[in-house]
Protein backbone atom coordinates (compact mmCIF):
# COMPACT_ATOMS: atom_id res chain seq x y z
CA UNK A 1 0.00 0.00 0.00
CA UNK A 2 1.04 3.28 -0.57
CA UNK A 3 1.73 5.54 2.34
CA UNK A 4 -0.32 8.26 3.58
CA UNK A 5 0.17 11.22 1.41
CA UNK A 6 1.99 14.40 3.71
CA UNK A 7 -0.94 16.59 2.33
CA UNK A 8 -4.25 15.90 0.71
CA UNK A 9 -4.17 19.21 -1.37
CA UNK A 10 -1.33 21.68 -2.08
CA UNK A 11 -1.85 24.90 -4.17
CA UNK A 12 1.19 26.15 -6.25
CA UNK A 13 0.51 29.95 -6.87
CA UNK A 14 3.01 30.74 -9.73
CA UNK A 15 4.69 27.86 -11.77
CA UNK A 16 7.94 28.27 -12.86
CA UNK A 17 11.13 26.62 -12.31
CA UNK A 18 10.48 25.82 -8.56
CA UNK A 19 6.89 25.64 -8.27
CA UNK A 20 7.36 23.23 -11.81
CA UNK A 21 10.03 21.36 -9.79
CA UNK A 22 7.63 20.85 -6.56
CA UNK A 23 4.85 19.57 -8.59
CA UNK A 24 7.24 17.13 -9.67
CA UNK A 25 8.82 15.85 -6.88
CA UNK A 26 5.96 15.87 -4.42
CA UNK A 27 3.41 14.10 -7.46
CA UNK A 28 6.95 11.79 -8.09
CA UNK A 29 7.07 10.67 -4.13
CA UNK A 30 3.08 10.41 -3.48
CA UNK A 31 3.19 12.96 -1.18
CA UNK A 32 0.00 14.76 -2.27
CA UNK A 33 -3.23 13.94 -3.32
CA UNK A 34 -4.21 17.16 -5.62
CA UNK A 35 -2.26 19.84 -6.79
CA UNK A 36 -3.73 22.73 -7.64
CA UNK A 37 -2.10 25.94 -8.87
CA UNK A 38 -2.64 29.47 -10.64
CA UNK A 39 0.05 31.34 -12.93
CA UNK A 40 -0.21 35.61 -14.01
CA UNK A 41 -0.70 35.26 -17.70
CA UNK A 42 -3.22 33.29 -19.19
CA UNK A 43 -0.74 31.88 -21.43
CA UNK A 44 1.33 30.05 -18.65
CA UNK A 45 -1.69 28.64 -17.43
CA UNK A 46 -2.55 26.89 -20.19
CA UNK A 47 1.14 25.60 -21.05
CA UNK A 48 0.78 23.96 -17.29
CA UNK A 49 -2.39 22.34 -17.93
CA UNK A 50 -0.81 20.91 -21.66
CA UNK A 51 2.27 19.16 -19.11
CA UNK A 52 -0.24 17.32 -17.32
CA UNK A 53 2.20 17.19 -13.93
CA UNK A 54 -1.18 19.12 -11.78
CA UNK A 55 -4.51 18.03 -11.05
CA UNK A 56 -6.14 21.46 -12.19
CA UNK A 57 -5.12 24.94 -13.57
CA UNK A 58 -7.41 28.05 -12.12
CA UNK A 59 -7.61 31.73 -13.43
CA UNK A 60 -7.36 33.19 -9.53
CA UNK A 61 -5.05 33.05 -6.06
CA UNK A 62 -8.15 32.65 -4.31
CA UNK A 63 -9.63 29.91 -5.83
CA UNK A 64 -6.43 28.24 -6.23
CA UNK A 65 -5.93 27.96 -2.71
CA UNK A 66 -9.60 27.09 -1.28
CA UNK A 67 -9.22 23.86 0.79
CA UNK A 68 -5.38 23.36 0.42
CA UNK A 69 -3.43 22.26 3.45
CA UNK A 70 -0.56 23.63 1.96
CA UNK A 71 0.02 26.99 0.03
CA UNK A 72 3.00 27.85 -1.58
CA UNK A 73 4.08 31.47 -3.38
CA UNK A 74 5.98 30.57 -6.17
CA UNK A 75 6.65 33.98 -7.45
CA UNK A 76 8.77 37.13 -6.57
CA UNK A 77 9.65 38.23 -3.38
CA UNK A 78 7.64 41.74 -4.31
CA UNK A 79 4.67 40.05 -5.11
CA UNK A 80 4.26 38.41 -1.67
CA UNK A 81 2.25 40.86 0.38
CA UNK A 82 -0.05 41.40 -2.41
CA UNK A 83 -0.59 37.98 -3.32
CA UNK A 84 -0.81 37.19 0.75
CA UNK A 85 -3.94 39.93 1.16
CA UNK A 86 -5.61 38.65 -2.03
CA UNK A 87 -5.43 35.00 -0.61
CA UNK A 88 -6.35 36.00 3.35
CA UNK A 89 -9.74 34.91 3.11
CA UNK A 90 -9.61 32.18 1.44
CA UNK A 91 -7.36 30.40 3.34
CA UNK A 92 -8.43 26.64 4.68
CA UNK A 93 -8.57 26.78 8.91
CA UNK A 94 -5.22 24.90 9.85
CA UNK A 95 -3.67 25.70 6.04
CA UNK A 96 0.01 26.15 5.88
CA UNK A 97 1.34 28.79 3.77
CA UNK A 98 4.66 29.38 2.81
CA UNK A 99 6.68 30.40 -0.38
CA UNK A 100 10.15 29.84 -1.89
CA UNK A 101 11.55 33.22 -1.91
CA UNK A 102 15.22 33.79 -1.45
CA UNK A 103 14.78 36.71 0.98
CA UNK A 104 12.98 36.23 4.58
CA UNK A 105 12.73 38.89 6.68
CA UNK A 106 10.73 41.00 3.76
CA UNK A 107 8.51 38.05 3.16
CA UNK A 108 7.72 37.76 6.87
CA UNK A 109 6.92 41.55 6.87
CA UNK A 110 5.10 41.62 4.04
CA UNK A 111 2.64 38.40 4.52
CA UNK A 112 2.58 38.30 8.41
CA UNK A 113 -0.12 41.08 8.81
CA UNK A 114 -2.56 39.69 6.31
CA UNK A 115 -2.54 35.83 6.84
CA UNK A 116 -5.40 35.09 9.50
CA UNK A 117 -4.63 33.65 12.65
CA UNK A 118 -6.01 29.77 12.05
CA UNK A 119 -3.45 29.76 9.28
CA UNK A 120 0.46 28.32 9.97
CA UNK A 121 2.91 31.06 8.35
CA UNK A 122 5.81 28.75 7.69
CA UNK A 123 8.35 30.54 5.24
CA UNK A 124 11.14 28.61 3.00
CA UNK A 125 13.86 28.91 0.80
CA UNK A 126 14.68 25.76 -0.88
CA UNK A 127 18.30 26.72 -1.99
CA UNK A 128 18.48 25.26 -5.70
CA UNK A 129 17.57 26.72 -9.20
CA UNK A 130 18.92 26.89 -12.64
CA UNK A 131 19.00 30.06 -15.15
CA UNK A 132 16.20 28.59 -16.48
CA UNK A 133 12.33 29.85 -15.85
CA UNK A 134 9.00 29.01 -17.07
CA UNK A 135 6.94 26.40 -16.49
CA UNK A 136 9.23 23.71 -18.58
CA UNK A 137 11.99 24.51 -16.70
CA UNK A 138 11.09 22.19 -13.55
CA UNK A 139 12.19 18.92 -12.71
CA UNK A 140 11.32 16.54 -10.09
CA UNK A 141 15.59 15.80 -9.00
CA UNK A 142 16.26 20.13 -8.24
CA UNK A 143 16.24 19.63 -4.58
CA UNK A 144 17.67 16.61 -4.30
CA UNK A 145 20.96 16.89 -1.52
CA UNK A 146 19.75 20.93 -1.64
CA UNK A 147 19.35 22.75 1.61
CA UNK A 148 16.02 23.88 1.90
CA UNK A 149 16.03 26.59 4.91
CA UNK A 150 13.12 27.39 6.78
CA UNK A 151 12.25 30.63 8.58
CA UNK A 152 9.47 30.43 11.26
CA UNK A 153 8.04 33.33 12.63
CA UNK A 154 8.34 33.30 16.56
CA UNK A 155 5.22 31.62 17.81
CA UNK A 156 4.72 29.81 15.32
CA UNK A 157 3.43 26.06 15.85
CA UNK A 158 6.40 23.58 15.86
CA UNK A 159 4.25 20.72 14.09
CA UNK A 160 3.38 22.79 11.14
CA UNK A 161 7.23 23.47 10.95
CA UNK A 162 7.79 19.99 11.35
CA UNK A 163 4.86 19.34 8.89
CA UNK A 164 6.78 20.88 6.26
CA UNK A 165 10.32 20.38 6.80
CA UNK A 166 9.55 16.75 6.80
CA UNK A 167 7.65 17.10 3.15
CA UNK A 168 10.99 19.00 1.74
CA UNK A 169 13.01 16.20 3.00
CA UNK A 170 10.48 13.84 1.39
CA UNK A 171 11.62 15.94 -1.76
CA UNK A 172 15.35 14.82 -1.15
CA UNK A 173 15.87 18.41 0.68
CA UNK A 174 18.44 18.86 3.91
CA UNK A 175 16.44 21.02 6.20
CA UNK A 176 17.50 23.87 8.13
CA UNK A 177 15.55 26.23 10.53
CA UNK A 178 16.98 29.65 10.65
CA UNK A 179 15.35 33.26 11.91
CA UNK A 180 15.00 35.43 8.73
CA UNK A 181 17.14 38.24 9.60
CA UNK A 182 20.52 35.43 10.24
CA UNK A 183 19.28 34.13 6.43
CA UNK A 184 19.33 37.16 4.93
CA UNK A 185 22.86 37.89 6.42
CA UNK A 186 23.75 34.57 4.87
CA UNK A 187 22.25 34.39 1.80
CA UNK A 188 23.74 37.84 0.92
CA UNK A 189 27.50 36.88 0.88
CA UNK A 190 26.49 33.11 -0.41
CA UNK A 191 24.12 34.06 -2.86
CA UNK A 192 22.84 37.96 -3.24
CA UNK A 193 26.59 38.74 -4.07
CA UNK A 194 27.99 36.48 -6.25
CA UNK A 195 24.97 37.23 -8.48
CA UNK A 196 25.54 40.47 -7.93
CA UNK A 197 28.91 40.38 -8.84
CA UNK A 198 28.02 38.12 -12.16
CA UNK A 199 25.25 40.53 -13.50
CA UNK A 200 28.39 43.43 -13.49
CA UNK A 201 30.84 41.07 -15.11
CA UNK A 202 28.78 40.35 -17.75
CA UNK A 203 27.68 43.88 -18.36
CA UNK A 204 31.43 45.11 -18.13
CA UNK A 205 31.75 42.30 -20.74
CA UNK A 206 29.39 43.26 -23.26
CA UNK A 207 30.66 46.55 -23.20
CA UNK A 208 33.86 45.55 -23.99
CA UNK A 209 32.57 42.99 -26.71
CA UNK A 210 31.13 45.85 -28.57
CA UNK A 211 34.32 47.26 -29.37
CA UNK A 212 36.27 44.07 -29.79
CA UNK A 213 33.97 42.52 -32.35
CA UNK A 214 32.71 40.00 -29.52
CA UNK A 215 35.75 38.46 -29.59
CA UNK A 216 35.27 38.45 -25.20
CA UNK A 217 32.16 36.22 -25.55
CA UNK A 218 33.71 34.37 -28.72
CA UNK A 219 36.42 32.93 -26.62
CA UNK A 220 35.05 33.02 -22.78
CA UNK A 221 36.71 30.51 -20.72
CA UNK A 222 35.09 28.45 -18.18
CA UNK A 223 35.00 31.28 -15.36
CA UNK A 224 33.10 33.50 -17.57
CA UNK A 225 30.71 31.51 -18.91
CA UNK A 226 30.11 30.41 -14.99
CA UNK A 227 29.45 34.41 -14.58
CA UNK A 228 27.17 34.04 -17.93
CA UNK A 229 25.21 31.18 -16.60
CA UNK A 230 24.11 33.13 -12.85
CA UNK A 231 23.62 36.15 -15.22
CA UNK A 232 21.14 34.31 -17.17
CA UNK A 233 18.50 34.67 -13.59
CA UNK A 234 15.46 35.53 -13.78
CA UNK A 235 15.80 39.53 -13.76
CA UNK A 236 12.50 39.93 -12.04
CA UNK A 237 13.12 37.73 -9.22
CA UNK A 238 16.39 39.25 -8.64
CA UNK A 239 15.34 43.17 -8.77
CA UNK A 240 12.85 42.14 -5.78
CA UNK A 241 15.64 40.34 -3.96
CA UNK A 242 18.15 43.00 -4.26
CA UNK A 243 15.79 45.48 -3.46
CA UNK A 244 14.47 42.86 -0.15
CA UNK A 245 17.60 42.76 1.05
CA UNK A 246 19.60 45.76 0.48
CA UNK A 247 20.99 46.17 3.76
CA UNK A 248 22.86 42.74 4.33
CA UNK A 249 23.59 42.82 0.24
CA UNK A 250 24.97 46.44 0.68
CA UNK A 251 27.14 45.11 3.99
CA UNK A 252 28.63 42.65 2.23
CA UNK A 253 29.17 44.42 -0.90
CA UNK A 254 31.08 47.11 1.44
CA UNK A 255 32.97 43.83 2.98
CA UNK A 256 33.79 42.72 -0.26
CA UNK A 257 34.96 46.15 -1.82
CA UNK A 258 37.41 45.91 0.67
CA UNK A 259 39.05 43.07 0.32
CA UNK A 260 38.99 43.95 -3.70
CA UNK A 261 41.00 46.79 -2.85
CA UNK A 262 43.83 44.89 -1.03
CA UNK A 263 44.08 42.92 -3.88
CA UNK A 264 44.42 45.57 -6.34
CA UNK A 265 47.46 47.03 -4.13
CA UNK A 266 49.06 43.41 -4.15
CA UNK A 267 48.72 44.14 -7.44
CA UNK A 268 49.57 47.20 -8.49
CA UNK A 269 52.62 46.40 -5.72
CA UNK A 270 54.01 43.37 -7.14
CA UNK A 271 53.05 41.37 -3.91
CA UNK A 272 53.33 37.93 -5.19
CA UNK A 273 53.24 36.48 -1.37
CA UNK A 274 49.89 38.27 -0.39
CA UNK A 275 48.32 37.05 -3.76
CA UNK A 276 49.63 33.32 -2.93
CA UNK A 277 48.31 33.70 0.62
CA UNK A 278 44.55 34.83 -0.56
CA UNK A 279 44.11 32.48 -3.44
CA UNK A 280 45.07 29.51 -1.40
CA UNK A 281 42.75 30.54 1.29
CA UNK A 282 39.79 30.27 -1.32
CA UNK A 283 41.34 27.39 -2.80
CA UNK A 284 40.51 25.40 0.62
CA UNK A 285 36.76 26.71 0.87
CA UNK A 286 36.19 25.55 -2.59
CA UNK A 287 37.35 21.70 -1.47
CA UNK A 288 35.20 22.54 1.42
CA UNK A 289 32.52 23.06 -0.31
CA UNK A 290 33.15 19.63 -2.78
CA UNK A 291 33.89 17.56 0.52
CA UNK A 292 30.42 18.12 1.74
CA UNK A 293 28.52 17.57 -1.25
CA UNK A 294 27.52 20.90 -2.43
CA UNK A 295 28.68 20.84 -5.93
CA UNK A 296 28.94 17.72 -8.33
CA UNK A 297 30.32 17.69 -12.33
CA UNK A 298 25.87 17.95 -12.74
CA UNK A 299 25.33 20.81 -9.88
CA UNK A 300 21.44 21.27 -11.35
CA UNK A 301 20.54 18.77 -13.92
CA UNK A 302 20.89 14.86 -14.27
CA UNK A 303 21.82 14.48 -10.23
CA UNK A 304 21.50 10.59 -9.27
CA UNK A 305 17.76 9.23 -8.88
CA UNK A 306 19.24 7.09 -5.91
CA UNK A 307 19.40 9.70 -3.49
CA UNK A 308 15.61 9.90 -3.37
CA UNK A 309 13.75 6.22 -3.53
CA UNK A 310 10.54 6.22 -5.12
CA UNK A 311 7.34 5.31 -3.51
CA UNK A 312 5.84 2.54 -4.79
CA UNK A 313 2.83 0.62 -3.62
Amino acid sequence: MTSEPHFKRIALIGFGLIGGSIARAARAQGLVGDIVTTARSAKTRARVAELGVVDSVVETNAEAVRDADLVILCIPVGACGPVAQEIAAHLKPGAIVSDVGSVKGAVVRDMAPHLPASAHFVPAHPVAGTENSGPDSGFAELFINRWCILTPPEGTDPDAVAKLGAFWAAMGAKVEVMTPDHHDLVLAITSHLPHLIAYTIVGTADELAKVTSSEVIKFSAGGFRDFTRIAASDPTMWRDVFLANKDAVLEMLGTFTEDLSKLTRAIRRGDGEALFEHFTRTRAIRRGIVEIGQDSAAPDFGRPHANLEKKTD
